[in-house]
């Protein structure tokens, strides 16, 4: 199987079945299983890098804004609201992107090695948050 499949098969199989709180960690593991390492967002164009082994993929979002916008202020309460509001299953995910932008938040990678997500706005400032594991079954 491609790393393309085995990428969308985790997705559509996690977004199907994942719990309405607590999604992220749920959806996190799938994608690990699957063989993505890291997955990159950059905001506010709304793309997404999945590393693999053997290739990245890139996804293509909706872009959160067009044409020539001021990039917010880092804001790091606002981030973790942002945070705690989708995590309580609160928000759409499209709507935690737009939180997220409007926090000053750049660019975020995700770790799933390590289980960690880290922010970043536009002067390098950065927060981190670890989430927990959990067991999934395919």
């Amino acid at each position: 199987m491609t790393n393309q499949k085995k990428l969308e098969h985790a997705i559509e199989f996690a977004l199907a079945n994942k719990p309405a709180v607590g999604g992220f960690p749920f959806l996190a593991e799938f994608l690990r299983q699957a063989g993505v390492t890291h997955n990159l967002w950059s905001l506010p164009s709304a793309q997404s890098v999945y590393v693999m082994p053997g290739g990245s993929i890139v996804n293509q979002g909706t872009p959160l804004v067009t044409g020539i916008t001021e990039v917010p202020e880092f804001n790091q309460e606002a981030l973790i609201q942002a945070l705690r509001t989708d995590q309580a299953g609160e928000s759409t995910f499209p709507q935690f992107l737009s939180a997220a932008w409007q926090a000053g938040v750049v660019h975020y990678d995700v770790d799933f090695v390590a289980r960690t997500v880290t922010y970043y706005g536009v002067n390098k400032e950065s927060y981190t948050e670890s989430y927990p594991a959990v067991e999934v079954m395919q």
